[in-house]
């Protein structure tokens, strides 16, 4: 097995982290309408992961030369593990099951199974020990996606529960790279700009393999999707998430993220007139209200 070093540096403030899990989740939350409304277009998942990836990847651009592709001191099992995780794979699985799924699922299932996985791999792999009250906070998430996961599945024939199996599976991939991260030794910035540039160059190959549609959509639904993937989502989220990772740590950094089905819910009532009932109302509630008990606010100790 390979040693996996930790160099978390100086943590940033407790307020500075809050504040950056919270700016991430908002933009999580537009992000989860905007890949849900390409659906409609003729942008495909590789066209979205170009744009998603390349545009902080050039920004960046003076970041990741100075550290290079492969920096000396990361392993390279790490860098596997972020990339996967918040990159290229992760944005695939999340864009294709997005696609097919309706908003106030996928921010239950995503946003919710997210601090779920968190917890579980810090439990299991590094002997985090979780208080009673966010014990309380896990098991209300499993209550919000169970509850979702039945009342939706009940009613799909065919291959229309792919999407609902997929956005777990993308959850726990973003989890991994949140242990992966913290353990990297990197900045956020560090961290953000190898990933972007790692994931484009496979969107790149991609592209290469299967093709790409970039240059038969209109210029307005580019312009919509550079502002919400690569710069919002691609960037700001990226390094936002990081600076909470280092401060919050991994486990409480990842649980604010539940807070997306709620945002979700709403964004997709109001902008893409997704019709939202009882279930999916209950399912959120039930869901944001773990990650406020998840993130450690009312244990009688610090997690």
């Amino acid at each position: 097995m390979v040693a996996l070093t930790l160099d978390r540096g100086s943590a940033a403030p407790v307020a500075t982290g809050y504040a950056g899990a919270f700016i991430t989740v908002l933009i999580w939350a537009g992000w989860i309408l905007a890949t849900r409304h390409t659906a409609g277009t003729a942008l495909g998942t590789i066209d979205l992961g170009l744009i998603r990836y390349g545009i902080p990847a050039l920004i960046l651009a003076p970041v990741w030369l100075k550290t290079r592709l492969l920096p000396a001191k990361l392993p390279a099992l790490l860098l596997i593990l972020m990339v996967a995780g918040s990159g290229a794979l992760f944005f695939q699985v999340a864009a294709f099951a997005i696609h097919a799924t309706p908003a106030s699922s996928v921010g239950v299932l995503l946003g919710g199974s997210m601090p779920l996985a968190t917890a579980l791999i810090g439990i299991t792999v590094f002997g985090e020990r979780p208080d009673r009250m966010r014990i309380v906070g896990f098991a209300a998430i499993v209550a919000g996606v169970a509850l979702l996961l039945a009342r939706s599945l009940a009613g799909i024939t065919g291959t229309g529960w792919a999407g609902y199996a997929l956005l777990p599976a993308a959850a726990t991939l973003w989890a991994i790279y949140t242990h992966a991260f913290r353990r990297s030794g990197l900045s956020p910035l560090e961290g953000s700009a190898l990933i972007a540039v790692w994931s484009f160059l496979i969107h790149l190959a991609l592209a290469g393999i299967f093709g790409s549609t970039l240059a038969s959509v209109p210029l307005n639904e580019i312009a919509l999707q550079i502002t919400s993937q690569g710069l919002l989502s691609g960037l700001v989220a990226m390094l936002a998430y990081g600076v909470a990772v280092r401060s919050l740590g991994g486990t409480q950094a990842a649980a604010f993220t539940a807070l997306t089905p709620v945002l979700a819910m709403i964004g997709g009532a109001v902008l893409l007139g997704e019709e939202i009932g009882p279930f999916e109302i209950v399912a959120a509630i039930i869901t944001a209200a773990g990650v406020a008990l998840s993130t450690g606010i009312l244990s009688p100790r610090k997690p």
